[in-house]
Parts: C-alpha cells; structure tokens; sequence
C-alpha cells in the first residue's frame, strides 16, 4: 500500500521583490490610482545607496532561502519518516501474518490430536457396546428356550387325566 508523502510546493520568491515599509505603503496608494494598469512592484528595483543594493534586503533574500531550505528538509524528514513507519509496519504484518500461521497450525494439530483420542475412546466404547448387545442377544435366545421349556413342564404338569366323576353323584353321597 503506497503512502503519501508531503509535496513541498515549488514557489519561486525571487521573482516577487520585497518592499520596505514606505514604498509598501506608497505601492498600496499607486496601485489604487493605477487599478488595472499593471503590477507596480514589477517597474520597481531594490533601493540602492551609491549603486549597491541595501543589504537589508539581500539578507532577507538569504533569510527566504534558508526558510525554504529547512521546509524541504522537513518535508523530506517527514517523508523519511513515513517510509520507516511503512516498512515497520510492513514487517510487523509479515510477522504477524508468520505467528498467526504458526499458532493456526498448532492449534490444528493439537485439534487433530484431540480428534484421535476421543475416536480412539469411541471405538473401544462402540466395540464394548457391540459385545454386550451380542451377549444380551444370546441371553434372550436361552431366556425364550427356558420359558418354552417351563411352559411344556407346565402344560406337562398340568395335563393329567382327570377322574371325572359326575356330579350328580357327589351331592347324593353327600345325602346320604
């Protein structure tokens, strides 16, 4: 991801002249009268004693450059500084994304681990199961062959031949 960087905007000062206080004023009062006729700084020229230019001036052009030296070197500070900021970024996330993908795998085969065992404990509950539910199953097959056996014990025991005497005659030896 690109990030933006400070431009430091690229303004010649050389071409503007600076005023002193007086002709600043006097400026403001030609450029009323003459509205529309033209920039009066640009018919103007540094005020000069005995043909050398007043240094006030020439060290407040110096002053304008150092000032616009030491904005570059601050915007490309700034710069700098973003880039370092970017690339800490940068390999943090690169870090970050190398942990995560170790913890994610960790966890998975941890996950995997945990997997095993609770099938290897399924498997031997299910085995335990199936064996029981075979014994019960035995155990119900002998269980009817005892009831079959106690039914014909009984329908055995049960079944004799009985004396029948009629009826009639049990209540006549009772008269007697």
């Amino acid at each position: 991801m690109e990030r933006p960087g400070v431009d430091m905007p690229h303004v010649e000062f050389k071409d503007q002249e600076p005023q002193a206080m007086g002709e600043h004023q006097q400026g403001q009062e030609h450029g009323e009268e003459e509205a529309g006729g033209g920039s009066a700084s640009a018919n103007r020229q540094l005020p000069t004693l005995e043909g050398k230019p007043v240094p006030y001036f020439s060290s407040l052009e110096s002053s304008i450059d150092i000032l616009k030296k030491r904005a570059q070197e601050l915007i490309e500070n700034i710069n700098e500084s973003r880039q370092k900021d970017h690339a800490l970024m940068t390999n943090f996330r690169d870090s970050l994304k190398i942990k995560v993908t170790d913890l994610t795998e960790k966890l998975e085969e941890r996950m995997y681990q945990v997997y095993n065992h609770h099938s290897r404990i399924i498997q031997e509950r299910l085995q335990e199961f199936t064996q029981k539910m075979a014994k019960i199953s035995n155990l119900e097959t002998e269980l009817k062959e005892v009831c079959h056996t106690v039914e014909s014990v009984y329908k055995d025991l049960c079944v004799q031949p009985e004396v029948t005497i009629p009826e009639e005659q049990t209540y006549r030896d009772d008269e007697c």
